[in-house]
């Protein structure tokens, strides 16, 4: 996959969300959308993540955006994170990975010296137009609206 880069037309994507809905990109035409890619549910980064985002959902509603998170974990998994920090948005369970590489958001990771494969945790800003108008690669968990709006803002 090549890289993604500012001003490209999204990927078009189709997946399941935590409720087994079909979710797909057509859905937010003429909606801008803040697609945020992330490790695992209930993880300290992830849910820093999560909640910085749902803390701020009324502000990003009001500034016509929509919220949708994406990571590998399961519809039932999902669920859980959900209920239990209050996320009033959706996630997309991609078992398969195919929206998590299609979006450059699987890939080699290095920890305690070792290389292996995993999520990379990416946010993308997409316009109503389905462009791409902002990429997030080095995501500040608890600031990351803050990140996001800088960006936007410009």
């Amino acid at each position: 996959m090549s890289d993604l880069k500012i001003g490209d037309k999204a990927p078009d994507f189709k997946g399941v969300n935590q409720n087994g809905k079909e979710v797909k990109l057509a859905d937010f035409t003429g909606k801008n959308l803040i697609l945020y890619f992330y490790p695992k549910d209930s993880t300290p980064g992830c849910t820093a993540e999560a909640c910085d985002l749902r803390d701020n959902y009324n502000m990003w509603i009001a500034k016509g955006y929509e919220v949708l998170g994406v990571s590998p974990d399961s519809e039932k998994s999902h669920q859980n994170f959900i209920e239990k920090y209050q996320l009033p948005f959706d996630l997309i369970s991609d078992t398969e990975k195919a929206i998590l590489k299609s979006y450059n958001a699987w890939g080699e990771k290095k920890m305690y010296g070792k290389t292996y494969e995993g999520v990379l945790r990416k946010t993308y800003v997409i316009g109503k137009n389905s462009q791409i108008e902002a990429i997030f690669e080095k995501v500040k968990t608890k600031e990351h609206t803050d990140q996001i709006l800088n960006e936007i803002s410009k």
